[in-house]
């Protein structure tokens, strides 16, 4: 009895210091975890609330500072916007700086607004050509055979007055027998010699010959044919022994003292292109060396397949440095246009600071005396493209500041807001302009689709070399493509199709054309974004044999405008900015061999 109560005496003594162990260990501790779970809340900063999104792609939202998981850029907070006006977007100092945003004020005045329309260049390319007003033939005034060739190659130059054959003549010959034997019955028959000596002066015979055929008696066997005009021998005609009839080509000649040089003028550039304006350019073949000239004439009917008109220049050269058909690079600088009414002179802004949709055109203005920085969706009228610059008719007045670099950043953070944006109607049009193409791939022949197929896989090792930004790897294989589109076979087609591939054909040609001659890669992505353009309707309308395309998109490309590319695979290597911006893009749609 007395060790069963020891027993149960241990155990109590037991189970009491557990007990205190446990409290000591573990109740202690519970108010210091509740307090500080307490603080951790009641402390938390506005940076930990915080959420950032891609300017690029507003689905990206994570609540900590980070890069962008598709394109790579710097994520941005998301602010709450306070404004009451739902095209005033208010965004905090921190978010205007990671979105680089920059704004400049248009207009000025009427000098100023003038100075700075006369400012403004448009790009042109072009080949020297030899001016047709200067082109002629030298011709043989009289019938008879070449005896000797002084002018014997094709690009010899020829003086006026140069002697350049000797010709033996039976029919001079028998003209002068004829004017002896006048000459004995001049007292008989005076107007008899008259006659004989008028026939030698319309085969071009010289006074001076004439008199001393009359003053020796004797007959002269071979004339000599001098050059009428000056030039370059652009075509020799004859050899030595050749018999000539009166009239007949020896030579033709090219004046090269002056030349032409003609300029592509797109659709876009003719508004602000007019007879007149100065025009710098430069050719490889000559390097530091700048020639400057005037526009002197326009052509009237624009070119059907590459739609651009000849803008014609005129340059003298004497020194024969300028040849014809070099390339040439030019910089048109059209004249300042005065108004009477400088209140009303249409005001230019940079094509970085409009957001264009084809239908709509939005720029973003800086909303003036805000304590917030705050910016207005604006609406405009776009007028004529000048160089770098769009003119505005309506929407901003002089003075406004406008945003120059990072709207698309401004109007990605309006959407993500709900406020007045281009984004829901960019995706809008885009539909709508891809429901507007045609849909003749159940009648295309299998022929067909099997070379626009080959077609595809040209402009892809295209796509691939602006991937690795190798503007001679790029222009090697816009070569081929050029050799694609040629080969296809329009024949094919019929009726309706025909016509829609009549109408792509030209874009087709050109841009690729494009590629092969211009030697700056930024140059050439901007040719390869129309070409990719065209392509994408040819297909969608069309159809090819091989496997599924992605149509990709960078809304970066060409200063926020945005740009399509066709890939073979998924995964983004996006072609107009390489190891810049490798991910940056979104897979629109996919178009299926058939």
């Amino acid at each position: 009895m007395k060790s069963n109560i020891k027993i149960i005496s241990i155990v109590l003594i037991a189970i009491l210091a557990g007990i205190g162990i446990g409290y000591l260990l573990f109740g202690k501790n519970k108010p210091v975890e509740h307090h500080h779970t307490t603080d951790a809340a009641s402390s938390a900063s506005p940076e930990e609330a915080t959420t950032y999104t891609c300017s690029m792609h507003p689905q990206i939202r994570q609540q900590e500072f980070g890069i962008c998981p598709i394109c790579e850029m710097d994520l941005t907070p998301v602010g709450t916007n306070t404004s009451d006006d739902p095209t005033v977007l208010q965004m905090t100092e921190e978010a205007v700086k990671l979105a680089n945003i920059e704004t400049t004020v248009v207009g000025g005045g009427g000098a100023s607004a003038s100075a700075s329309r006369a400012g403004k260049t448009i790009q042109l390319s072009g080949k020297v050509q030899a001016d047709e007003r200067l082109a002629s033939s030298q011709v043989a005034h009289i019938p008879g055979r070449i005896e000797k060739l002084y002018v014997t190659f094709t690009g010899e130059r020829v003086r006026k007055g140069q002697k350049i054959a000797d010709i033996y003549s039976p029919d001079l010959i028998n003209a002068q027998r004829e004017l002896l034997e006048a000459l004995k019955l001049k007292d008989l028959s005076p107007g008899l010699a008259k006659a004989s000596r008028n026939k030698l002066r319309f085969w071009k015979i010289g006074q001076a010959t004439i008199d001393a055929i009359e003053q020796k008696g004797t007959i002269q066997e071979t004339f000599s044919i001098y050059a009428d005009a000056s030039g370059i021998v652009t075509n020799k005609r004859v050899s030595v022994g050749d018999y000539l009839k009166e009239g007949a080509p020896l030579f033709d000649l090219m004046n090269l003292g002056k030349v032409w040089v003609l300029f592509d003028a797109y659709e876009g550039d003719l508004p602000n292109i007019k007879v007149g304006d100065p025009i710098e350019f430069t050719t490889a073949s000559i390097p530091n060396k700048v020639f400057k000239t005037r526009i002197t004439f326009i052509d009237p009917l624009l070119n059907p397949t590459t739609r651009v008109a000849a803008v014609r220049t005129e340059i003298s050269n004497s020194k024969g440095l300028l040849k014809p058909e070099m390339f040439v690079e030019g910089v048109a600088k059209p004249k300042a246009k005065q108004k009477s009414n400088t209140s009303k002179i249409a005001l230019s802004v940079p094509k970085s600071a409009v957001l264009w949709t084809g239908k709509r055109s939005v720029v973003y203005v800086k909303v003036a005396d805000t304590e917030i920085p705050s910016f207005q969706f604006r609406e405009v009228e776009l007028g004529t493209s000048l160089g770098d610059s769009y003119q505005i008719n309506s929407g901003i007045e002089a003075g406004e500041e406008v945003v120059t670099y990072g709207s698309f950043s401004i109007d990605a953070a309006a959407q993500l807001n709900n406020q007045a944006s281009m984004m829901n109607k960019n995706v809008t049009i885009k539909k709508e302009k891809n429901d507007a193409i045609p849909n003749f791939r159940a009648d295309t022949p299998t022929l067909f689709k099997q070379q626009l197929n080959d077609l595809a896989n040209a402009y892809i090792l295209l796509k691939d070399a602006f991937v690795e930004t190798d503007p001679t790897s790029a222009a090697t294989a816009a070569k081929e493509v050029v050799i694609k589109v040629a080969a296809i076979d329009m024949g094919l087609l019929e009726d309706v199709a025909h016509e829609y591939w009549m109408e792509q054909l030209p874009g087709l040609k050109t841009h690729s054309d494009k590629i092969v001659t211009l030697p700056n890669v930024e140059a050439q992505r901007k040719q390869f974004g129309f070409l990719s353009d065209a392509l994408i309707r040819v297909i969608e309308a069309f159809g090819t044999e091989g496997n599924a395309l992605y149509v990709q998109h960078c809304p970066m490309a060409f200063d926020n405008e945005g740009g399509d590319w066709l890939a073979t695979e998924e995964e983004i290597q996006n072609p107009y900015f390489g190891d810049k911006m490798m991910r940056c893009g979104l897979v629109k749609r996919t178009m299926n061999g058939e």
